[in-house]
């Protein structure tokens, strides 16, 4: 650890935009969890394949071993990574730039203007990063069976969907995609900021690795909770055939009268060890990031 204190760091945006790298390694790591609660959210609105059947996180991951090989866990990693590249980069790299624009400048922005910078930044992320985001679920809700056609193969995906549902079928699902995000963003930056800077309030931790994994976990937590529901139908819809569903709000409402309202959080243990886990390896890597690089400027400034 650096051990900087967190007014000596205030990084520039280049530093911020590198969270984007950061993404990318906390998606390597947590992405077999997204896989797997994606499939559990997806189960219960048709049936794939008969005699598989899927029960919990670990039972989900151990099934898709047994039936479709080890490899099905990274289905759709490519499209996940291209999405991390755009989406970090905007929602993170610009949320300090946002909060200080709506504050004008001044320090110690209230809750509200923190979740407006979340909720903003979310939404600008999702407009750039949308057809990645269905490419990648998409593949990941698509079985690797001798027994069930493949909807698509490759980075073709992204033609293949353009060629049968136009450009709306790339960008099926924004409005609760940006929804879904906007909770995501705010609720997670927020809850990390507000977690960090109360533990360094009254002094239980320091600004280190500690400290940053605790505010991480706590922020996922919280996270999840909130998300989960909109998350679910952004899959679904997502997901869907053209024709299958009106709209998101009609995937919601066929959710709820078919399957009740615990459909709304299947795949909530994958989604909170993912998202927990991600969290932890993001917000870890970016704060060691964001220091080793403000440390290599401070020595080159030294020098000069």
């Amino acid at each position: 650890m650096v051990g900087l204190k967190p007014s000596d760091v205030p990084p520039p945006l280049g530093v911020k935009m590198a969270s984007a790298g950061a993404a990318c390694i906390a998606d390597i790591v947590t992405f077999p969890l997204d896989t797997a609660k994606v499939r559990l959210q997806i189960q219960g609105e048709k049936t794939a394949v008969e005699g598989i059947r899927y029960r919990g996180v670990f039972g989900t991951i151990s099934t898709m071993i047994r039936t479709e090989g080890p490899r099905s866990l990274y289905n759709g990693l490519v499209a996940g990574l291209q999405r991390q590249l755009c989406f970090a980069s905007i929602r993170i790299g610009l949320y300090d730039n946002v909060k200080n624009f709506y504050t004008g400048g001044k320090d110690n922005p209230s809750v509200l203007i923190r979740i407006l910078a979340g909720c903003t930044t979310g939404a600008m992320a999702v407009s750039f990063a949308q057809p990645t985001d269905v490419v990648k679920v998409r593949f990941q809700a698509q079985m690797n069976l001798n027994s069930v056609a493949r909807r698509y193969s490759g980075m073709q995906a992204y033609k293949h969907i353009y060629q049968n549902e136009g450009f709306r079928g790339l960008w099926k699902g924004t409005l609760p995609n940006i929804t879904r995000n906007a909770l995501v963003n705010c609720t997670e930056l927020v809850t990390y900021d507000m977690i960090k800077e109360a533990i360094l309030r009254h002094k239980l931790m320091s600004d280190n690795l500690p400290c940053h994994f605790v505010s991480a976990f706590g922020a996922g937590f919280v996270t999840t909770v909130i998300a989960s529901p909109v998350d679910v139908v952004k899959t679904r819809y997502m997901n869907s055939p053209p024709g299958q569903y009106r709209s998101a709000i009609n995937c919601a409402w066929t959710m709820m009268t078919k399957e009740g309202p615990t459909a709304f959080y299947k795949g909530f243990v994958p989604s909170f060890l993912r998202l927990g886990s991600w969290n932890i390896v993001m917000f870890v890597s970016f704060e060691q990031i964001k220091r080793a690089m403000m440390v290599t400027k401070k020595k080159i400034e030294a020098k000069n």
